[in-house]
């Protein structure tokens, strides 16, 4: 569903990320896990076609990210960090923009519409302005935008940074149903957001992938903070030691 090969981005001399790989299929959700600054943005900005690699290959449903644009947007939902929601409009004549701007029939714009507005639990403010929502609706009007054309593809990055626990207890829940037949990546340094939310793993750390597996079988007899130290220790000490290594 999901084949990412090799990508690698710069900005500038730094190297953001270097050779990332990894494949998520059909139905899996797969967390995206690593520290802050080891690069979870930049391949989620690659993914989904908002900024270029500088090298490697991103491939959706076997439609490629650079020289299918439009065919893999159409096939991908993306909720950025920061919702990209207009305060002043209402969360009805919002979502009807964005499903017009992402090519929904117009004959189908109304039934989308419902469909995400039930979906989300919006249906009680859809006539309210968005900058008049607390921070729990805003995402989920967030998560609406991205689900409003029915992409088989879901990138979610850091879906619920900033929300109180019983926001993120239902944005989880949500996240949850929304797999099924739909591809889900789930950026997050949250350990607890993956635990009880992911069926697979990929853990970065300074930009490179360290660890690929399904967390059932990453997780066995141990926890998965303690699986998340043990390879972010061990890529550090590796680092050091290579530093430390005189040269030939």
């Amino acid at each position: 569903m999901v084949e990412v090969s090799g990508l690698t981005k710069y900005y500038g001399d730094l190297c953001a990320i270097q050779d990332v790989s990894f494949a998520v299929q059909r139905g899996e959700i797969l967390g995206f896990l690593g520290p802050n600054g080891a690069g979870k943005t930049t391949t989620m900005r690659i993914i989904t076609g908002f900024m270029p690699a500088n090298q490697g290959t991103v491939k959706v449903e076997n439609f490629d990210v650079q020289t299918q644009s439009r065919e893999v947007r159409k096939r991908i939902g993306y909720l950025p960090e920061n919702p990209p929601v207009y305060s002043h409009m209402t969360v009805s004549s919002y979502l009807e923009f964005v499903a017009r701007i992402k090519g929904v029939p117009k004959k189908q714009v109304r039934g989308s519409l419902e469909r995400v507005l039930q979906k989300c639990s919006l249906t009680e403010v859809a006539s309210r302005l968005i900058g008049h929502l607390s921070k729990g609706y805003r995402q989920r009007v967030g998560l609406a935008q991205a689900l409003i054309h029915d992409p088989p593809v879901l990138i979610l990055d850091e879906p619920t940074i900033g929300l109180d626990p019983r926001q993120i207890i239902e944005i989880r829940s949500l996240i949850k149903e929304l797999a099924g037949d739909r591809t889900v990546i789930l950026s997050t340094h949250i350990l607890p957001e993956v635990s009880q939310v992911c069926t697979k793993v990929v853990i970065i750390n300074d930009g490179r992938v360290v660890v690929e597996k399904n967390l059932k079988e990453l997780t066995q007899g141990v926890t998965l903070e303690e699986v998340f130290l043990r390879y972010i220790s061990r890529e550090n000490g590796e680092k050091e030691l290579e530093n430390q290594r005189p040269l030939s």
